[in-house]
């Protein structure tokens, strides 16, 4: 049972807006902010009086000055004077969590055209202050000191496969390359560099250790940038784009403490992925890519086997074989995945929506994959504590 014949109505995306990720010394939330919101209302064709929410995902914590930023949106045009606008907060799933939060007023029926905004500002603030916000998404760590922040908590995952599994040294620096290789044909990805997986699983003064076993490629930069997008269910036929429609869509949170989880489970992202591969009523032989959260390589590796393209263990063998690669049967993050485009935190949610279903509607530019119809997409906030998966397709 899809989205639409479980709510009756159909939801979709009809237009969107992005800017480069990296670090953006001269822009300022605000006009990042403003920026995604009139590319996105100008892309979906409509007036900005015709929104009826403004949903707008930032995690914050700290790192930018104004905490109240929900109405930002609103200096894109006087017409938006009075249109609700909430701010929302799930950690690193904050977009995805503003994208679910308009999904749900849509499919009650309390508007019909929702504006959904991420946005991060980091890049200005120094390591440490940076570290100890994102550690604020840590049940154990949140308001401790660490060297290695949440490097050292995805390490942990890491060496925990390592151990049960054996060796991921070469998987990790495979994963690493190619978001980097697809990163490269990304104008908006903050690190546009090519590496060779040999490169990447070598210990180095360019590629040193951060937290054993994970190197500097192991991990996502800190970014500045925002995205945002329209969702509808009445798409307007002057967008510039075909709409995407979304067919399903998936939330579930784990327990926060870590010692009611087992770390290489990322149990949340299996029930967020179930829920939304159910209704949207698709399997993997359905799909024609995936955006997945790989803040660390090491995500990537445990979601290849929480969404079933590999048995637990093995994800490995989706590398080996090329089924992840841009000319696989499956790719994975051919954005360049947070690795590559970059991971300003409150963004990246919406952004892998809007690479997807840039995809979808045939105007992905350089990373157009022929003929891409269908597509998932998996955020998750914290350690797979906030998970969130949707499933789009192309109208």
């Amino acid at each position: 049972m899809t989205l639409a014949e479980r709510f009756g109505t159909d939801v979709f995306i009809s237009g969107w807006g992005h800017t480069k990720f990296g670090s953006l010394p001269d822009e300022t939330l605000e006009s990042l902010v403003v920026r995604v919101a009139g590319e996105a209302i100008t892309s979906a064709g409509i007036d900005p009086g015709q929104v009826d929410e403004i949903w707008f995902g930032q995690f914050n914590s700290g790192l930018w000055p104004l905490g109240f930023a929900s109405s930002l949106a609103l200096q894109v045009s006087d017409e938006l004077f009075r249109v609700p606008a909430t701010r929302v907060e799930n950690a690193c799933a904050s977009g995805s969590a503003a994208i679910h939060s308009g999904l749900r007023s849509l499919l009650a029926g309390t508007a019909r055209t929702v504006l959904v905004i991420g946005a991060e500002k980091m890049t200005h603030a120094p390591a440490e202050q940076v570290g100890a916000a994102l550690l604020g998404a840590d049940y154990e760590l949140a308001g401790s000191e660490s060297r290695t922040g949440f490097a050292g908590l995805f390490a942990r995952v890491a060496e925990a496969y390592r151990q049960r599994y054996g060796e991921i040294n070469d998987a990790l620096g495979a994963i690493a390359a190619k978001n980097h290789a697809n990163g490269m044909a990304n104008p908006l990805a903050h690190l546009r560099k090519q590496f060779t997986p040999e490169f990447c699983s070598t210990t180095s003064e360019k590629n040193p250790m951060v937290a054993e076993p994970l190197r500097r490629t192991d991990c996502s930069p800190i970014s500045d940038g925002a995205a945002a997008l329209v969702l509808t269910t009445q798409p307007s036929t002057s967008a510039a784009q075909s709409p995407v429609r979304l067919l399903g869509f998936g939330q579930a949170n784990d327990f926060m403490p870590a010692n009611k989880r087992d770390p290489v489970e990322f149990a949340g992202s299996v029930a967020a992925w179930e829920r939304a591969r159910k209704m949207a009523g698709v399997g993997l032989d359905d799909l024609d890519l995936i955006e997945l959260h790989d803040c660390f390589t090491i995500a990537e590796l445990v979601m290849y086997e929480v969404l079933g393209l590999a048995e637990r263990g093995k994800g490995r063998q989706v590398l080996e074989d090329g089924t992840v690669f841009r000319d696989g049967k499956l790719p994975v993050n051919l954005s360049g995945g947070l690795k590559s485009k970059g991971h300003p935190v409150g963004a990246t949610g919406v952004s892998q929506h809007v690479m997807a279903a840039m995809q979808l509607s045939g105007t992905a530019g350089e990373l157009q994959l022929p003929g891409a119809r269908r597509a998932a997409v998996h955020n998750m906030g914290g350690l797979a504590v906030a998970n969130y998966v949707s499933v789009l397709e192309a109208v």
